[in-house]
């Protein structure tokens, strides 16, 4: 009988071509016979289909049982739902309850609790799976409907049931919280893919160091590799990481992208440099691999500057103008654009709001002034000495978050910390006191100055979730900065993407202004947040970055953006200026004059007189 091969290919941050190597080397292990399942699991951003092209087979809503509503005609108002909901869904004013639905994480702690029955739970629909076949390759996806960012983990739970036999490519969501854990965490490999940008090095330490806080050791693969400096292989050297290949920094394989198409298939001299790559993906699969890191992770020190955020934290009184940059998906150029406005401004608030994978700080140097710990919620544990192994727990945990283990010859529940979301569940169920609930720390949060600035940023723990409420701190943050130093004009580097943490980045801000690239995917992503910026009535425009890859796909983007209601604001070359100005730790604009600066600065030019220099409404 074959092997069941899971391999996860992921990556610190997005663009660093991760699903352009997990359908090419789909395409090569299918033509060796192999029965071959391409998994998207990025179900925010799901693009592989764009190059596999898949006849489509099944499509069918995907569906959670989930409370929807309160039958107030049963309810009595006594407020145990509000009491114990450790999200803030539930609130109860002159003793009747309103649900908010969208704060809600289906827990089902508030059905256990309400002593009326009067919490309605109905099938709600999340996203939608798709099934189909790209050759004899399968491929199964999920879209998660806009406005669901914290159901993304459901929707990849739905995806992942479709691994059988053969190998099994899961296509990871970018970065390092509960998402891309959920992804990899029992893969039999992780293929960390990472370019050699400080930007790339910067996100692959953070992807090293979440596989093997949950016990995988990874391997690295090189894309856009070119002769920058010897950092990257240092780092890997330094961390004994194996790096099973790499594939140049070549412009025709990025005009293949952009085009939709397979590099094994339209570039021949490829294809054996992606055998070569797969052949040893599945070596290392069938292997068993220990973690080669001595050390855990330090925990985040927890002190006075703890700071619980909870869905109620309301900003504080000093708002300012604030301009969000974000993408469809990581790697268009985002943070890059971001460093380069703030050194055209030159005094401003500056935000850094893509905790899960932040790298504005590698251009603006930030001399940290003060900084703490964060917690966006709770964690669950259970006392093995208390426990006595009725499973109540574990019947009722609707997060898979309970363990069976043996303590002292005798059965007992244990929590998986990686899996909990601190929703309390199994305390409530549990007649014997054993379980108790810990203040969790996500994160980090830092106030800094800049050379352009005084800034708020932070760091999202590794394997850690609550990125959309570390994102709410640190534009809180920023609020309390603008008050100190008299500042009203803000710029926020938002995170990519269309879940939690770029709702949280783009709510209720001035303008929210999207970079994003001439590919096929580029496009389909572009659909996608402008989907969502639609949905919470944000002014914006669309910049299109290495506009020059494809010109039909810059033209099609503009017919979007028009088409959206959004305004189309310029068009920036193909310009490795920007990758050498990283490596200075300067902006664009400080590094270099060219054509690239100065549409950069025409377009800094065009937002900064819409946003800052017009009365707010």
């Amino acid at each position: 009988m074959e092997e069941k091969l899971k391999i996860a290919i992921s990556s610190g941050k997005g663009g660093t071509g991760k699903t352009f190597i997990a359908t090419n080397v789909a395409r090569v292990l299918e033509r060796t016979g192999r029965c071959v399942r391409y998994l998207d699991c990025d179900v925010e951003e799901p693009n592989g289909h764009l190059f596999l092209k898949p006849g489509i087979n099944q499509k069918e809503d995907a569906v959670v049982f989930s409370p929807v509503g309160i039958d107030n005609e049963k309810c009595n108002g006594c407020g145990k739902c509000e009491e114990n909901c450790m999200y803030n869904a539930i609130s109860v004013i002159n003793g009747k309850a309103l649900f908010f639905q969208d704060l809600c994480h289906i827990c089902g702690a508030c059905t256990l609790v309400c002593p009326e029955n009067a919490i309605i739970e109905k099938n709600r629909v999340i996203g939608t799976m798709v099934c189909g076949t790209s050759g004899k390759i399968q491929v199964h996806y999920g879209l998660l409907k806009t406005g669901e960012g914290g159901m993304s983990p459901r929707l990849i739970k739905k995806v992942k049931r479709y691994i059988d036999t053969g190998v099994n490519l899961l296509d990871s969501p970018p970065g390092t919280s509960c998402p891309v854990v959920e992804t990899i965490s029992d893969a039999d490999l992780c293929v960390l893919v990472a370019d050699p940008t400080p930007f790339g090095i910067n996100d692959l330490k953070l992807s090293v160091d979440m596989c093997r806080e949950i016990g995988i050791e990874p391997v690295v693969l090189i894309n856009r590799a070119e002769d920058l400096n010897s950092d990257l292989s240092d780092y890997c050297s330094k961390e004994g990481l194996e790096i099973i290949g790499s594939v140049a920094d070549d412009r025709a394989v990025a005009e293949c992208y952009s085009a939709g198409n397979l590099a094994v298939d339209k570039l021949p001299e490829y294809a054996d440099v992606f055998a070569q790559m797969a052949d040893r993906i599945i070596e290392l699969a069938k292997q068993d691999r220990p973690v080669k890191a001595e050390k855990k992770i330090p925990k985040i020190r927890v002190d006075k500057n703890l700071v619980q955020v909870g869905a109620k934290n309301t900003p504080p009184d000093h708002s300012s103008r604030e301009i969000v940059v974000i993408s469809g998906k990581g790697g268009t150029g985002k943070t890059s654009i971001a460093a380069a406005f703030c050194a055209l401004e030159e005094k401003l608030l500056i935000a850094d709001c893509d905790v899960d994978a932040a790298d504005l700080h590698l251009v603006l140097s930030p001399q940290v002034v003060e900084q703490g710990a964060f917690s966006g919620g709770y964690m669950a544990k259970i006392d093995s000495d208390a426990c006595v192994g009725c499973g109540e727990c574990f019947e009722h945990c609707r997060f898979d978050a309970i363990k069976q283990v043996e303590h002292n010859n005798n059965t007992v529940y244990q929590v998986d910390e990686v899996s909990c979301e601190g929703c309390g569940v199994c305390r409530i169920v549990c007649e014997y006191e054993a379980v108790s609930l810990d203040v969790c720390v996500n994160g980090e949060w830092f106030l800094s100055e800049t050379r352009f600035g005084p800034m708020s940023h932070a760091k999202l723990g590794v394997a850690e979730e609550n990125s959309g409420k570390l994102v709410t701190l640190v534009r809180n943050k920023k609020d309390e900065l603008a008050g100190k130093h008299g500042l009203q004009r803000a710029l926020i580097d938002g995170s990519p993407g269309t879940g939690c943490p770029v709702i949280a980045s783009i709510t209720g801000t001035d303008y929210a202004l999207v970079v994003t690239e001439p590919t096929v995917s580029g496009v389909h992503d572009l659909y996608r947040v402008l989907d969502v910026i639609k949905f919470f009535n944000i002014k914006s425009g669309v910049i299109v970055n290495k506009y020059d890859l494809n010109h039909e796909k810059t033209n099609e983007i503009i017919g979007i953006t028009q088409e959206a209601g959004s305004e189309f604001l310029g068009a920036i070359p193909y310009d490795k200026s920007i990758t050498k100005a990283q490596l200075k730790g300067l902006s664009v604009v400080e590094y270099t004059d060219n054509e690239t600066t100065a549409t950069i600065n025409d377009i800094w030019e065009k937002i900064s007189h819409s946003v800052y220099e017009t009365e707010k409404a």
